[in-house]
């Protein structure tokens, strides 16, 4: 088997990972991701005792236990771009040899959850509420660089494209679904279910105008109408649909858990938001040890 390229697996030289700054023994099989770095310790707050911490750049990571279980919490940044170097970087920590640069013959499937902010697109959810991810619907053509076919819901994207009609220049839009492992250990009946959009970007990409013109004035509200045999569009964020696509193409589990905190439908905002998030938190870290 031929090696990875040290071009390809870049390494520092202390062995870690490059932009993660982690070697294998210093993340869980259980693993949190946040957006916002100084979110980390949000999480790590609730923790027994921190083990190890680290940051780079706007990676931070933070390990420990919470109530005996080992966990993980990690800082991505914002969006899918990020979402390439972290899933990539994770999965080298657990399915490559890094010492070797040879994929292990056994693999290692992480748990990974999204606890993040989002904006609702739908009135009947509202502010302060939660929503599961059940779908991931990619807008940001990251996830296309890879072969993923095996892996999408080609039907709903192909219902989707044609319910928006979707100008294909901005690239095909993709669909995967989250971990059914993952949906079974952290839902319940109080949540609302999701189909999430996934942006590129947080101005145009999100339908915002500032001072630029946007190629569709009418996507959000044609986004807000999709329906596709009673999934319809929840929300709208920048992370969800990459690390589905690529947790499904790794093997991993993955499931993204949003605290709402913008209805887009009715012009609301939480008044608020840092409780939403807080009781969001307590609620994944205790399903996680049920």
């Amino acid at each position: 088997m031929t090696d990875i390229k040290s071009s390809e697996l870049i390494l520092n030289p202390d062995g870690s990972v490059y932009h993660l700054n982690l070697k294998p023994e210093h993340i869980a099989h259980d693993i949190i991701f946040v957006g916002d770095q100084n979110r980390v310790e949000k999480i790590t707050q609730f923790f027994d005792h921190i083990e190890f911490s680290t940051q780079k750049r706007e990676f931070k990571t933070q390990t420990g236990t919470y109530k005996g279980k080992r966990l993980t919490v990690m800082s991505t940044g914002i969006g899918p771009d990020n979402i390439d170097i972290v899933m990539n970087e994770l999965d080298a920590l657990v399915n490559i040899d890094l010492v070797t640069r040879q994929p292990k013959t056994e693999l290692t499937s992480l748990n990974i959850i999204r606890i993040g902010t989002s904006g609702s697109l739908q009135a009947d959810i509202p502010v302060d509420s939660i929503v599961m991810s059940e779908y991931g619907l990619g807008l940001d053509n990251m996830l296309r660089s890879y072969i993923i076919d095996s892996i999408t819901d080609s039907a709903i994207e192909d219902a989707f494209i044609s319910h928006t009609n979707w100008d294909m220049r901005k690239g095909k839009p993709y669909v995967v679904k989250g971990s059914e492992k993952l949906m079974a250990l952290i839902g319940s009946d109080s949540i609302n279910k999701g189909f999430t959009g996934t942006a590129g970007g947080f101005y145009g990409p999100q339908g915002r105008v500032l001072r630029l013109a946007i190629q569709d004035t009418d996507l959000n509200a044609k986004m807000d109408s999709f329906n596709y045999k009673g999934t319809r569009m929840t929300n709208l964020e920048m992370e969800t649909g990459a690390i589905y696509g690529l947790g499904k193409l790794l093997g991993h589990e993955t499931l993204s858990m949003n605290a709402i905190i913008a209805n887009r439908a009715n012009g609301t905002f939480s008044a608020d938001p840092y409780k939403a998030v807080d009781e969001l938190i307590v609620y994944v870290l205790n399903k996680l040890i049920s």
